[in-house]
């Protein structure tokens, strides 16, 4: 992964200092892309322990089309805790709880999950159940796969989370998580290879884009696996790229540490992109240092 590290040191060099809605402020660049080509191993961080689990069931989430935090709660996954939290706490019924506490009730109550679990319309919502005005609903990802299958040299086979007619009540602070960060994907197929690109207008460059490296890899396996490709190359394009200014340290004990050889990820073949359960996803020969952590910008 000299690739992300390269890209460290790019926004070290050559970033502008930057405020930011958390009060943080970061260090930051605008526009830039990575390649990563599969052929050459699974491309997940080995300069830190990738908490690889999370990602998994991250996905997974996603791919069911859910907004709610119960799911990933009930399988001890907490990526996105901090949000419906810092929601919570602003409402009468918080009881002074730590986060650990909210989350396993959020795990063991499903009117409390109801209430105070879902995040409002993020991927899930938008990948697999898009809005019409019509009322209707609309699965992106779906559709896609199909366009892949019966007419693979299409270049309208795009995923958008960047849906407007929802992005008020996340920029108001009435709906838990941000407006979403990975705006938009899009494959390609050529020579029996399937490609995905990712623009991604917002990345926390320490603590969330080696999540969605593997994330959108991992994504791109499973769509070559139901569609009968071979996986080509993830491209990672990015709008405002940064580093905060509290992850600095940790961004320095990072680059200190020498990467060592990609793992391979194994992946049982499935018919549908539903099909896929946890138990289908098999890393190989991962090593690595270890883990490194990192607060959260909220």
């Amino acid at each position: 992964m000299k690739t992300y590290l390269a890209t460290l040191e790019h926004v070290l060099g050559h970033g502008t200092p930057k405020r930011d809605r958390t009060g943080v402020g970061t260090i930051s660049t605008f526009g830039y892309q990575n390649r990563y080509d599969l052929e050459e191993g699974f491309p997940l961080l080995t300069t830190k322990k990738m908490f690889l689990r999370g990602i998994i069931h991250e996905l997974l989430w996603f791919l069911k089309g859910d907004t709610n935090i119960q799911y990933l709660a009930k399988r001890d996954v907490h990526i996105w805790d901090d949000w419906p939290y810092a929601l919570y706490k602003k409402s009468p019924e918080f009881n002074g709880e730590t986060i650990k506490e909210f989350s396993a009730r959020i795990a063991e109550d499903d009117a409390f999950a109801k209430k105070w679990g879902d995040l409002g319309p993020v991927y899930g919502k938008q990948w697999r159940r898009w809005e019409t005005k019509e009322g209707d609903e609309i699965d992106q990802l779906a559709h896609v796969i199909e366009q892949i299958k019966t007419n693979p040299d299409s270049r309208r086979m795009l995923v958008s989370g960047w849906n407007v007619g929802d992005l008020q009540g996340l920029i108001r602070g009435t709906e838990s998580a941000p407006p979403l960060c990975h705006s938009l994907f899009q494959f390609y197929v050529a020579e029996g290879k399937l490609s995905c690109q990712l623009y991604q207008r917002s990345a926390d460059l320490f603590l969330g884009v080696p999540f969605n490296i593997a994330s959108y890899a991992l994504l791109l396996m499973m769509v070559a696996k139901v569609t009968d490709l071979e996986p080509g190359e993830f491209v990672h394009t990015f709008g405002d790229l940064h580093i905060y200014n509290n992850h600095r340290e940790q961004v320095a004990e990072q680059l200190s540490r020498t990467p060592k050889k990609l793992p391979t990820m194994k992946i049982t073949p499935r018919d549908s992109i539903d099909d896929f359960v946890f138990e289908d996803f098999t890393l190989e020969d991962y090593s690595s240092h270890s883990r490194i952590k990192a607060p959260i910008a909220l």
